[in-house]
């Protein structure tokens, strides 16, 4: 496997993933220079600086993840991503303290103007009047997302003597009052209240352009604007205005739509008071080492089989998420394959049931485990990430139900498929710790480990028909690993099947061969990535 990794990544991510993949370190290349390069790369882990384009994902056949070593991640085409199958991962922690250190070093360097202050004691000048600032004690902070940095900064400026307002959809009026804060449940009542705005967001639909004329105007006369998330949040045609007229007193902008190229941007020449930086949120030693070590190690973890704990694209898989259910996660896609091998016709519907334990839990990645199961035999390339969003774009409906009562197992998972023409159901549990069975099959139970190769041989109650069926396989030199016949509880029409786990997969000949066996219906030849 090989892996590379661009921006000027800090070496320590090189060693981590030197046990398991060539690690090649680049320099920061164009969308042609990229998309030529990842060719040959299972996965590929950036900064800031490269542009995960459409062009460069569909070019890497190979690959299987995009590490961004920070936290935002506008400079990658998710969807794109998730299409092509490759998972997106970045680092929501390692850059905490500095991006919410950096905030309130602009905060305090703005209002008490030392970078202008210092460039002109640099000239030889003597100019303390010039340069009078003021005070953030007792001034109100307006911060609008309240995420691990927005919360970091909110708890500084509170320390500082700062009165701090909130304004974020994603959280709760209790845990920003825990810390002393105010929530405001809307951006109508926030604008108005604030002498200093922090900005804690990534960049979406709803965020772009979140300060423009219209808020600016909307805001207190002199009030001061701090921009540590990211570029294309303020319209920064606007801000220049707002700045030049004296409706905004100052601004601190480390970010900027047009980055790196900071000529481009509006503020470029701005005469009003702003403090420029050039994206310094995360750089400093410490943080540089954290993401660079937390994303090698999630792409570590993808390339040896497991899965990332900050996946962007496949949330369910987030590892809180999963831990509780990972047991199942086998077992829940050999389900899917299972049922979906079973079942003719075009698919309709899925639905899952789980029950005991299990419906305590979040089950969401156990849902993606069942769908990547069902369209593995059916879709190239279907894995954790787009298996869901090949069931949307088919139109599939996915139910889900729980319930805890009568579960005879630990926990247990129902697949029920529909198709166009029949409807299936499998059954599987947990009989004991790290023990996942196979308990059910339609009308019949059984208990049985789900192997790679297996035959379902569904037959009529007489004489030698397991036998007949067990020479047939001896004959063609395959070997018996384990076989079980089930019943159904009121076998009225006196049919059984036999699930019999082979040591390697069947021709068409040799399933012709078993189905012409007198007595036998519809046989099968099942294949699970067990």
């Amino acid at each position: 496997m090989k892996v590379l990794i661009t921006d000027k990544i800090n070496e320590a991510a090189g060693k981590i993933l030197e046990g398991i993949a060539q690690v090649d370190f680049l320099p920061t290349m164009s969308e042609d220079e990229l998309s030529a390069k990842i060719v040959d790369y299972d996965a590929l882990m950036i900064r800031s600086q490269t542009k995960v384009t459409k062009k460069i994902l569909e070019a890497g056949k190979k690959l299987k993840i995009v590490g961004r070593a920070g936290v935002g991640v506008d400079n990658v085409d998710i969807e794109a991503a998730t299409q092509n199958g490759v998972i997106v991962v970045n680092s929501p922690d390692g850059n905490t303290n500095a991006a919410a250190e950096h905030t309130i070093a602009l905060m305090l360097a703005m209002s008490r103007n030392i970078p202008a202050a210092a460039e002109s004691t640099k000239e030889g000048k003597w100019e303390r009047s010039k340069f009078t600032g003021v005070e953030v004690f007792g001034k109100t902070l307006g911060i609008i997302g309240f995420g691990k940095i927005g919360h970091h900064v909110a708890q500084v400026a509170i320390a500082l003597g700062m009165k701090v307002i909130v304004s974020d959809p994603y959280t709760t009026k209790e845990s920003v009052e825990k810390i002393g804060a105010k929530y405001v449940t809307n951006l109508d009542e926030f604008w108005g209240q604030c002498d200093y705005i922090t900005i804690h967001t990534p960049k979406t639909k709803e965020t772009t352009a979140l300060i423009n004329r219209n808020t600016l105007n909307r805001m207190k006369k002199g009030v001061r604007i701090i921009n540590c998330a990211r570029g294309g949040i303020i319209d920064e045609a606007a801000l220049k205005e707002a700045l030049e007229s004296g409706q905004v007193q100052s601004a601190a902008i480390d970010v900027y739509e047009t980055e790196p190229d900071i000529t481009a941007s509006p503020l470029y020449n701005c005469s009003g008071n702003i403090v420029m930086t050039p994206h310094l949120g995360a750089s400093t030693a410490e943080a540089q080492f954290n993401v660079a070590i937390d994303v090698a190690e999630q792409i570590k973890e993808v390339l040896s089989g497991g899965s990332a704990r900050a996946a962007i694209n496949i949330p369910a898989l987030k590892s809180d998420i999963l831990e509780p259910v990972k047991d199942y996660m086998q077992l829940a896609e050999n389900l899917g394959e299972l049922v979906r091998q079973l079942s003719k016709g075009n698919l309709k519907n899925i639905n899952i049931s789980v029950n005991g334990n299990l419906a305590e839990l979040n089950v969401a990645p156990l849902e993606v485990a069942v769908q990547k199961g069902i369209f593995s035999s059916s879709v190239e390339g279907v894995n954790f990430v787009n298996a869901p969003l090949i069931a949307k774009k088919r139109g599939i409906n996915i139910i889900t139900s729980k319930s805890q009562k009568d579960c005879t197992f630990i926990g247990s998972i129902s697949v029920t498929l529909t198709t166009d023409s029949e409807e299936n159901t499998v059954t599987g549990a947990l009989i004991a710790k790290n023990m996942p069975r196979i308990v059910r099959i339609n009308d019949y139970n059984m208990s049985i480990e789900a192997e790679e190769h297996m035959l379902i041989v569904p037959h009529e109650n007489k004489p030698a028909m397991v036998a007949k069926v067990a020479a047939v396989i001896g004959e063609h030199n395959i070997n018996i690993n384990r076989m079980q016949v089930a019943q159904k509880s009121n076998n009225n029409d006196n049919v059984s099947i036999m699930i019999i786990t082979i040591d390697r997969d069947v021709d068409d000949e040799t399933m012709k061969t078993i189905n012409e066996i007198d007595g036998i219906q519809n046989a099968q030849y099942i294949k699970l990535n067990a």
